[in-house]
């Protein structure tokens, strides 16, 4: 307890730019390690990227797909490697908080060291890690600017600030998401909100391109939180942000939107179905999309009335939500949606995945189903899998 105590005690002390160094520090003391190095998933969560003393990268850092690194931040399981026959390991460890995963923490020990016995402790200095590194983002770019594998256009910016994180984890249930093209992603967002008793997703969709699209979402976010946190009702959460969004552009924008409030006791779910999102249920080897009653998307019209409709989750379920940008999407001869049947096909193959993982795993398949063509609209994800309270 004393170590992870110590470990915490320097990341918290360290300037947030150097966090990395207070970790090669703390296990090079305690553990005799010989390095320590941080690698963080780019926004696409295809590469790996090595953390320097300044923002920016070079060279090529790990994929995130055929490499141990890779494979570790995949699985989400530190694997032990063993690089010599002197002994010396190379030891990676998943770098994540609260489920949303960020990256590898790849340390190398020295002869003779016996890894097994100081594994939990490496274990427990990559989790503290992860949680710091939350904290020191707000406070530095050095974190931000090593994921970007190119350059993130204005919009995108704007988006990727305006999100909770990639991932949540709790006894109740996982959330994993993901949006592309992530470089240049316009105007699809989503959100969530964990309390006591309930858990709030949404997903948004600003319409029109580029930056004012992304204004757009970001309006109706914002105000869907100022509701939210005002503690209204879901119905009068979309019934307030369609009012900020209807007075600033009179009708001449909307914002398509889902909004879902979760009991975690009961299963008991509320629905807003303001727009083009949709929800498909896998249950028991089964997916089926979940037809709700469709109501104005926010801003399309004056003092527009919500009203919530309600369905229950069960233990076992695993939830995928997609924008339009999914669903509508076309195969190569252009005659078939991916939501018309492509898309029960992937969410049924990623069954035996974790919930983490299920968004890049159904993006793959439309990349696929488009025949590798250019995206021409943003393409978002989000997967919920629960569990419920016993």
């Amino acid at each position: 307890m004393n170590r992870t105590q110590d470990m915490a005690r320097a990341l918290r002390r360290a300037e947030p730019h150097r966090l990395m160094e207070a970790v090669r520090t703390v296990l090079a003391q305690e553990h005799d390690v010989v390095s320590a190095e941080l690698y963080l998933a780019d926004y696409g969560l295809k590469t790996l990227c090595p953390v320097g003393d300044r923002p920016g990268w070079e060279g090529h850092g790990h994929s995130a797909f055929n490499t141990v690194p890779g494979r570790v931040f995949g699985s989400q399981e530190a694997f032990v490697e063993e690089t010599a026959q002197d002994g010396s390991c190379a030891v990676h460890l998943p770098v994540s908080a609260r489920g949303d995963r960020l990256g590898v923490l790849t340390v190398t020990t020295g002869p003779g060291t016996r890894v097994r016995g100081i594994l939990a402790d490496l274990v427990d200095a990559a989790e503290a890690l992860g949680h710091e590194l939350l904290v020191a983002a707000r406070d530095t770019d050095l974190y931000r600017s090593v994921r970007r594998r190119e350059r993130l256009t204005l919009a995108a910016e704007m988006q990727w600030d305006l999100l909770p994180g990639r991932g949540y984890e709790c006894p109740e249930y996982t959330i994993g998401a993901q949006l592309e093209p992530a470089y240049d992603v316009r105007g699809d967002n989503f959100d969530w909100a964990v309390m006591p008793d309930r858990l709030e997703l949404g997903i948004t969709n600003g319409m029109g391109e580029g930056i004012e699209a992304s204004l757009l979402t970001n309006l109706a976010v914002n105000a869907l939180r100022n509701a939210r946190r005002g503690g209204v009702s879901l119905a009068d959460q979309a019934a307030l942000a369609d009012k900020a969004v209807y007075d600033r552009h009179r009708g001449e924008r909307h914002v398509d939107s889902l909004l879902l409030g979760f009991d975690p006791g009961t299963g008991r779910v509320d629905v807003v179905d303001a727009g083009s999102p949709r929800l498909y249920l896998l249950r028991d080897d089964r997916v089926t999309h979940m037809p709700f009653e469709a109501q104005l998307p926010l801003g399309m019209a004056e003092d527009t009335v919500y009203v919530a409709q309600h369905f229950q989750v069960e233990p076992g379920d695993r939830l995928v939500f997609a924008s339009d940008g999914v669903f509508d999407t076309l195969n190569t001869n252009g005659r078939e949606a991916f939501g018309d049947r492509a898309l029960a096909r992937a969410i049924l193959g990623t069954r035996l995945l974790p919930g983490a993982s299920v968004p890049e795993e159904v993006l793959r398949h439309l990349v696929e189903y488009q025949g590798g063509r250019q995206a021409e609209d943003d393409a978002l994800v989000v997967c919920l899998d629960w569990r419920g309270r016993p």
